[in-house]
């Protein structure tokens, strides 16, 4: 097999989109799960919720052993590792921080592409499902897993 250098990084982007969809193929299957097994969009919302956090609390370790960053300085720099660094590490998006509150300890994430909703119909009779809710949990999780004063000063409130 006569490999290239110049065939690898596009046989590595060839895997990370195959690997894209393949999740949000799963995601979805699992969304689709809960809504069987649920009742109420609060329900699967706070499910949604609890995996995330679950998940993000184990990807802090991940993260750092991967990208060798160092200690943040305040909440603008986490903001920035953690749309530059987490969310194109896991997601293979890069969020727009935006909405930064005047005292600068409140923003938002904009998503102009969710990796999440590749392939999906959202059922009509669960106008309340937040399907998404996954990525909250994900960026509580990992972020209360940084000590108090690496990132961030304070807590952190709910994502919606």
């Amino acid at each position: 097999v006569n490999m290239s250098k110049q065939s690898v990084p596009a046989r590595s982007q060839e895997l990370r989109r195959v690997s894209g969809e393949l999740f949000s193929l799963t995601y979805g299957a699992l969304v689709a799960q809960l809504v069987k097994d649920y009742e109420s969009d609060d329900e699967i919302n706070k499910q949604l919720d609890k995996m995330g956090y679950n998940i993000g609390i184990r990807l802090v370790e991940d993260y750092l052993s991967r990208s060798g960053q160092n200690r943040c300085h305040d909440l603008k720099e986490a903001a920035e590792v953690l749309t530059k660094g987490g969310f194109k590490m896991f997601l293979g998006v890069v969020p727009t921080v935006a909405n930064w509150s005047s005292k600068g300890d409140e923003f938002s994430l904009v998503l102009d592409q969710n990796p999440l909703v590749d392939f999906v119909e959202l059922p009509e009779d669960h106008p309340n499902l937040l399907y998404s809710n996954i990525i909250c949990g994900v960026i509580r999780g990992a972020l209360e897993m940084v000590p108090e004063g690496d990132c961030w000063r304070g807590g952190w409130k709910e994502c919606f």
